[in-house]
C-alpha cells in the first residue's frame, strides 16, 4: 500500500519538526506494509511549516543515504518484508485554504493566497513538496496553482467553499486532485454541485477518500465507486497522532478523533483499515488493490523503490 496524506501514527507527527520522528513513523508504517507515503504539514506560520520541511527532507536524505548490507537489518518495504516505509516527499496541507472550511485545521494560520508569502514558504524545498492543498475560490488562488505547477508541485483543490464553476477553474489552472472528498468542502446540493459534485462528475481529476468507515458513510463510498473511475480514486489514511484521551480503558485505541470543539480531526486507523471497509461494501478486489497502491503509484510516478521526480 502507499499513503498519500498521513500526519503522523502512534503519538508522532510531522509537528515534531524532527527528521527522528518522520524516521519512525516510516518504521512504523513498513511494519503495516505501507511502502511508501508522502508525510503531510498542517498549516502554520510559514517558518514552522518550513521547519516540518527540513525535518522530512533530512529523513528523506537519511534515507537515501543508508547502505544497505548483510549486516544490517535495516531493508526498505516491499511485499514481502516491509520494515522501512520510503518518504515520497512531503505534502502541504495549506496555508493558502478557505477559513471557513477549516475542519479540524487551526484556521488562525490560512492565508490569502500571495506569491510572495508561496515563495518564502517552499524556498529550498521545491524538489520534496509533491502535492499542495489550495482552495481554487480564493482571491489569486488560480494564479498561485498555475504558479505551483510550473514548479512541477501537483495541487489538490480541498478546505474549500468552491461553486461547481469555481472548482472547473482550478482544474483549468491546473489542479489535478481534490484533498479528501466530502471533508471539509461545500456539500453536494442539486442546485449548486460545488466542488464535491465537481469532484465526483469530472473524469480527469483524481480524489482522495478516507475509506475508514467514519470520515465517509458506507454507501457514499459505494456511490463514489458506481460515479468515479476507478483509475482516478486514491484511498488515504489521513491518519494523525492519537492523544492520551484517545486511548480508552482497556488499552485500545478510540474509532475516531476530534477536536475540543467536538470536530472530526483525521483518522486514527492505517490505511489497512480502507481495505477492511472497502470489502465489507463489496468493491472488487482489483479496485481495492488500486485505490491503496496502483492509483497512487501511478500518481506521484513511484515504481518499486524509484521516485521519479
Amino acid at each position: 500500500m502507499i499513503d498519500l496524506h498521513i500526519h503522523g501514527a502512534e503519538e508522532l507527527d510531522t509537528t515534531s519538526h524532527d527528521p527522528e520522528a518522520i524516521l519512525k513513523i516510516a518504521g512504523l508504517l513498513g511494519h503495516e506494509g505501507i511502502k511508501a507515503f508522502l508525510p503531510v504539514v498542517y498549516p502554520d506560520s510559514i517558518e514552522n511549516m518550513r521547519l516540518s520541511l527540513e525535518s522530512i527532507k533530512k529523513a528523506m536524505e537519511f534515507q537515501k543515504n543508508m547502505t544497505i548490507s548483510s549486516a544490517t537489518t535495516v531493508t526498505f518495504s516491499t511485499n514481502d518484508s516491509p520494515t522501512i516505509s520510503l518518504i515520497l516527499g512531503a505534502y502541504l496541507e495549506g496555508p493558502f485554504l478557505n477559513p471557513q472550511y477549516a475542519g479540524s485545521l487551526n484556521r488562525f494560520f490560512f492565508l490569502t493566497p500571495s506569491s510572495g508569502l508561496f515563495e518564502r514558504l517552499i524556498e529550498g524545498y521545491e524538489d520534496i513538496i509533491k502535492i499542495m492543498t489550495i482552495s481554487p475560490e480564493l482571491p489569486g488562488a488560480l494564479e498561485l496553482i498555475e504558479n505551483a505547477v510550473r514548479k512541477r508541485i501537483k495541487v489538490h483543490m480541498g478546505h474549500s467553499g468552491a461553486t461547481f464553476k469555481e472548482a472547473l477553474e482550478g482544474k483549468k489552472a491546473g489542479a489535478t486532485g481534490i484533498t479528501h472528498l466530502f471533508n471539509a468542502m461545500r456539500p453536494l446540493h442539486h442546485r449548486e454541485p460545488g466542488i464535491t459534485g465537481f469532484g465526483l462528475l469530472d473524469r480527469d481529476l483524481y480524489v482522495e477518500l478516507i475509506c475508514d468507515g467514519i470520515h465517509i458513510y458506507p454507501d457514499v463510498l459505494r456511490l463514489v465507486f458506481s460515479v468515479k473511475p476507478v483509475d482516478k480514486i486514491i484511498a488515504i489514511s489521513d491518519r494523525v497522532a492519537k492523544r492520551p484521551l484517545e486511548w480508552n480503558d482497556s488499552g485500545n485505541i478510540a474509532q475516531a478523533s476530534y477536536t475540543e470543539n467536538g470536530i472530526l480531526r483525521g483518522s486514527l486507523y492505517p490505511l489497512s483499515r480502507a481495505r477492511e471497509v472497502l470489502r465489507e461494501i463489496g468493491i472488487p478486489e482489483s479496485s481495492i488493490e488500486a485505490v491503496t497502491d496502483g492509483n497512487p503509484s501511478a500518481y506521484i510516478k513511484f515504481q518499486g523503490g524509484i521516485h521519479d521526480p
